[in-house]
């Protein structure tokens, strides 16, 4: 299992970086790329996975219970105390006689088999046991693939908005130097004050640290993408892909049905609390009768010789019933101690739905409110931009102050900040309602 998941990953890195020639080149990765290879590569994803496996084998182990159990076994004695018998003497004043008798067999070897007939119903609850939690074991992977599809959808999603700051910043520094050099040209004509000119220098030498910082912040974001992939922090990566707005109305009626029958943590726990009954079952089962049927075949001998008149062979066949009778009451106690597990799953229950159905009216709301700041801030920037270049004209010909330009260049590149923002937060929203509806990583069930 493990070396298949590491031809896949093997795979998908070749297909998206170009094949082994090109390893050392720079990879291009858009959303689905990087979620494809987090799937394949995911360090905590993969560790999840591996417990499907865990549970598979416990499933073998209980169905194990229903077969016959066969066994060998051989006997070397290699030390013994002959059994003496001494018979008295039938004549007076004669001395016993003493006669060895060797009842041990030197060597021995037997066939053995056991198969349960009745268990108390022990065994068919161990199985169930087993079956639900490799199903509950499943809705928990598929839970940790949700909540890592949604992760690596925040972390490309942050990158953008990283890589769009950088860009405001470059803009607003770029708009800055132009106003600098007009207001320097007309200094040196007489047009301008030294004031302006000192004004929009300080303006200007403000927005650079803005600037590093915020490519500061986009190669952080660049390394926190990079460990959600599982992908060596040293490699040359490209990813592509921009924030846009994607029109999509959400019920919340319709996502709480939904929610309630894909969210993978309710039906993990729909099959702990199936798990609990058959607990129930199972040690209820321990106070009631078994019965077995056994046996063995046994060959004896006093010599190691392969001859077949120096061996010996006998054999049995057993009914085993075993009838519990008392045991401290320690069988009353855990069966008890079931019961009490059964109900704390059915008020975890009642909990994680309530909870449930916040989310999604929480991540409902949150998507409207991404949308409508959207929509206001696309006109904001239209504004804003026409502000820049209507101050530009006016300081050109006098009808503007400095300080007008300079707070235009704020105010547009606070409204694209903003705007950018909102594109971010509408994306996470959607993000967000497809996993509290327990959709988010459907596309990518194995």
């Amino acid at each position: 299992m493990n070396r298949f998941r590491a031809l896949i990953a093997l795979i998908l890195l070749a297909a998206v970086s170009g094949g082994p020639a090109l390893a050392q080149e720079k990879m291009v990765l858009t959303l689905e790329d990087c979620l494809k290879l987090a799937l394949a590569q995911n360090p905590f994803y993969l560790a999840a996975r591996a417990k499907e496996d865990q549970a598979e084998a416990s499933l073998k182990e209980a169905v194990a219970g229903f077969f016959p159990t066969l066994n060998a076994s051989g006997t070397d004695v290699l030390d013994k105390k002959v059994f003496t018998i001494e018979f008295p003497s039938f004549i007076p004043g004669g001395s016993p006689t003493r006669v060895k008798m060797d009842f041990t067999r030197a060597y021995t070897f037997a066939l053995s088999f056991s198969l349960p007939l009745y268990s108390g119903g022990r065994l068919v609850a161990g199985y169930k046991t087993a079956n639900y939690n490799l199903e509950a074991t499943r809705e928990a992977i598929r839970q940790s693939r949700e909540e890592m599809v949604l992760n690596v959808k925040k972390s490309f999603y942050g990158y953008l908005l990283a890589r769009s700051f950088v860009g405001v910043a470059e803009e607003g520094v770029a708009l800055a130097e132009k106003h600098y050099t007009n207001v320097k040209n007309l200094a040196e004509v007489g047009m301008a004050s030294k004031f302006d000119l000192l004004r929009s220098e300080v303006q200007l030498a403000n927005l650079k640290p803005q600037l590093i910082r915020a490519r500061n912040a986009l190669a952080t974001a660049e390394i926190g993408l990079k460990m959600q992939l599982g992908l060596d922090l040293q490699k040359s990566v490209e990813f592509k892909g921009e924030l846009a707005f994607r029109d999509v109305e959400a019920d919340v009626d319709q996502n709480i049905v939904m929610a309630l029958a894909r969210r993978p943590e309710i039906n993990q726990l729909n099959y702990q609390k199936l798990m609990a009954a058959e607990m129930i079952k199972l040690n209820k089962g321990a106070g009631l009768p078994s019965l077995a049927v056994g046996g063995a075949y046994n060959y004896w001998s006093d010599h190691l010789n392969l001859k077949k008149e120096n061996w010996e062979s006998y054999y049995q066949i057993n009914l085993v019933l075993n009838i519990p009778i008392f045991n401290g009451f320690g069988n009353a106690a855990k069966v008890a101690q079931s019961k009490a597990a059964f109900r704390q799953l059915e008020y975890s229950q009642k909990g994680l739905i309530d909870s449930v159905k916040f989310e999604v009216q929480e991540a409902v709301l949150a998507l409207r409110q991404a949308r409508e700041s959207l929509f206001s801030q696309e006109k904001n920037v239209e504004q804003a931009q026409e502000a820049v270049r209507i101050a530009d004209l006016n300081y050109a010909e006098g009808l503007a102050t400095n300080l007008d330009v300079s707070s235009a260049q704020v105010a547009l590149s606070q409204a694209k900040t903003n705007h950018v923002q909102a594109l971010y937060d509408y994306a996470v929203a959607l993000a967000q309602i497809e996993k509290s509806m327990g959709t988010g990583s459907d596309r990518y069930e194995e």
